[in-house]
């Protein structure tokens, strides 16, 4: 556990469920005090091992059942997964509904396969909805040669990074291979009746293009998703789609907007383990992006940088191909904010790659 973590408090210590299983995080009331929250973890063939998938107990139209937040990737090994927790963690109830916290493929690989295997409707936000149609849809919606051109802009220009990244334009309908054909849209300030408990909506930007976390003030609880992770900093990326984007200032106003809650919240997220800190949490996040900023401010000035270039003062670890991307776009990112806070200036190179470098005239 590194020293930030050691800040955090996770109340069921080391404890995980184990695989096709689910564990009690939130206790409901009533005779048999029947779950209210159950937490199942899949794995995932990323550096990124796992995800965090929730379970909560419900009931819709006079139907008791269960509704699910986020599904993992579309892949055999998750079905099966699911189908083991199917027949023995749902104490014989049905899929009553499909939460989807954002359009990344971890989260929302598996949706359309759970709503038809339990005719249970998609709720995610709108955005977040058409960008997974589009991407599920349209071979090289997101990546290959579009992503390639824009890697090189910003310096990643080697042939075999152009090749490799080119070659990944059927990625994310590899990973979401459909999208269910209707959804019921989420929005922030919405309040979503779950359980006989209500929980609210709060959109969270920069990481997804509409990301919805849900807190339910009545027994003290945020699933989080993927904007509020206790031990890793969540991606925070300009991609092609949306080149000239400044994400990191978005994911920073974002997570303020938990401040609000009370300190003692627990936070459910989508990778690593429950934790209560949130309050740490909000600012130790903003304690890297700054370090980080100042990391990349210090690089400019001792000459102009593309993104490529500040890969190494971000990242000090070896990078895999689909690390590199992220953190191509997260290097994009941390450039693009401070460029549009006028502390750096921009300027396209005679190789076509754009160079960022400090502002003289902002000081």
């Amino acid at each position: 556990m590194n020293e930030l973590e050691q800040q955090l408090t996770y109340p069921f210590g080391d404890t995980l469920p184990a695989p096709a299983t689910t564990m009690e995080v939130v206790p409901g009331e009533g005779s048999g005090l029947t779950p209210c929250v159950k937490w199942i973890r899949m794995t995932l063939p990323f550096a990124l091992d796992h995800i965090n998938l929730w379970l909560l107990r419900d009931e819709i139209d006079g139907v008791t059942g269960w509704s699910v937040v986020d599904c993992c990737i579309s892949r055999d090994e998750a079905k099966a997964q699911w189908e083991q927790i199917f027949a023995t963690e749902l104490e014989g109830l049905p899929i009553l509904r499909v939460i989807v916290t954002h359009m990344h493929p971890d989260h929302i690989g598996l949706a359309w396969w759970l709503c038809e295997r339990w005719d249970a409707p998609l709720w995610i936000s709108a955005t977040d909805y058409n960008m997974a149609r589009i991407g599920s849809q349209i071979t090289n919606g997101f990546g290959g040669e579009s992503a390639s051109l824009f890697f090189a802009s910003h310096g990643l220009n080697d042939p075999e990074s152009i090749a490799q990244i080119r070659a990944r334009d059927s990625y994310f309908p590899t990973l979401v291979p459909a999208v269910p054909r209707q959804y019921k849209r989420m929005m922030d300030g919405d309040v979503i009746h779950i359980g006989g408990r209500d929980w609210r909506c709060i959109s969270g930007y920069g990481h997804a293009p509409e990301h919805i976390s849900l807190y339910c003030e009545a027994v003290g609880v945020l699933i989080g998703g993927d904007m509020m992770l206790p031990r890793i900093s969540t991606n925070v990326s300009v991609f092609d789609v949306e080149p000239e984007s400044n994400p990191l200032k978005l994911f920073l106003e974002s997570i303020d907007k938990f401040s609000p809650l009370p300190p003692d919240t627990l936070t459910l997220p989508s990778h690593g383990k429950p934790f209560t800190g949130l309050h740490q949490r909000i600012q130790q996040l903003h304690d890297h992006h700054r370090e980080r900023l100042a990391e990349v401010m210090q690089a400019c000035s001792e000459k102009a940088c593309s993104a490529a270039d500040v890969l190494p003062v971000l990242f000090k670890r070896k990078l895999d191909l689909h690390q590199m991307t992220f953190a191509m776009g997260e290097s994009v990112a941390h450039l693009h904010a401070l460029w549009f806070e006028g502390k750096l200036r921009r300027q396209l190179d005679s190789a076509g790659v754009y160079r960022f470098e400090i502002n003289v005239t902002a000081h």
